[in-house]
């Protein structure tokens, strides 16, 4: 027998002793034990093989190919997004690419949506009952197997905006799970010691990143509205940021008026100091880093261009100078509010 012959011979061996397995990253959202593995339409199975073996799913690509081979998966081959184990089980992936069992969906999450937001958007995209989705945000066992029990009376600010690969109608708990366990592992070592010396917890620093998230239309403003917020906070002033009264009223308002400033609410910064009581929606990288690291500025002010960028200023003459440039840019509607002092 050549050795080209044994190999077909050994494989046979290893098809009769392989079920129709089934890969533990099916049984809920991936964990970040699995890794998410996409197959194109149209590719070959030599290029599934390439791709599988390249995100470690295979160790031994030209046996599995001829185990593939044999069982006829060459033709049958179904392309998407699956949760795979490194490695994964022969039997587990011909069971997966032969039927199409597990592919995932993707669930996109955009920063700075609430969890009241996030609820309608898993109720209507992945089947999850929006009351399910909310209760095991805040329940007190799933907050606790997170590590946020006694830190956040709530998943809030904690459900990470990303895009998702999930399976098809999740659990509830599960995917408040991935999401938060997908914030665990965004944060970065570097990121506990800059709390020490901000004297903040991490609670802290996810309400005050979830207000410049709420607040920044152009990506560049992020670092100088933290600045501003910061240099708020240490003169003893008030934030008086809209993004707290808006939270404060349970719904997105289109604009705030000054009679919305009167809402009683711990969320109205423009009543009381300090933080809020808790995240008022979920901050992404770039406005937890702008949080934790503000621009070196002396600006204590500022008011949005109707381009929605940001004109600073670090005093109330020359922010009163800027409202009234921002005034004559508008056409219509009615002027910008100028904050307290």
């Amino acid at each position: 027998m050549t050795p080209r012959a044994a190999i077909p011979l050994a494989l046979g061996v290893v098809i009769a002793a392989c079920g129709a397995g089934r890969s533990p990253c099916e049984t809920a959202a991936p964990h970040p034990a699995c890794v998410a593995v996409t197959i194109p339409r149209g590719a070959s199975l030599a290029a599934a093989v390439d791709t599988l073996a390249a995100d470690r799913v295979i160790g031994h690509p030209v046996l599995f190919r001829w185990y593939a081979r044999l069982r006829g998966l060459g033709g049958s081959l179904k392309s998407g997004t699956y949760a795979f184990q490194q490695p994964e089980s022969w039997s587990a992936l011909y069971g997966a690419l032969s039927t199409g069992r597990g592919l995932l969906v993707r669930f996109t999450v955009p920063e700075g949506l609430r969890m009241t937001e996030i609820a309608d958007l898993a109720q209507k995209e992945l089947g999850v009952p929006r009351d399910s989705f909310l209760a095991a945000a805040g329940d007190s066992s799933v907050l606790s197997g997170l590590g946020l029990a006694g830190r956040a009376p709530s998943a809030e600010g904690y459900l990470f905006p990303t895009t998702y690969n999930v399976h098809p109608h999740p659990g509830a708990r599960t995917l408040v799970r991935a999401m938060v366990q997908t914030f665990l592992l965004h944060w970065r070592p570097e990121w506990t010691s800059r709390l020490d010396s901000l004297h903040w917890t991490r609670q802290q620093l996810v309400t005050f990143a979830s207000i410049v998230e709420a607040e920044v239309r152009y990506p560049p403003d992020r670092p100088f509205v933290s600045a501003v917020y910061h240099n708020r906070l240490a003169r003893g002033m008030k934030l008086e940021a809209d993004p707290t009264v808006i939270y404060a009223y349970g719904h997105r308002l289109k604009r705030v008026f000054e009679r919305n400033l009167l809402v009683r609410s711990p969320y109205n910064t423009y009543l009381h100091a300090g933080l809020p009581p808790g995240p008022i929606c979920q901050p992404g990288d770039s406005s937890l880093t702008a949080a934790l690291y503000p621009a070196p500025v002396p600006w204590i002010y500022f008011v949005a261009q109707p381009d929605g960028k940001h004109i600073f200023s670090a005093t109330f003459a020359e922010h009163e100078a800027a409202v009234n440039r921002v005034r004559r840019m508008r056409t219509a509607g009615p002027a910008p509010r100028v904050p307290a002092h």
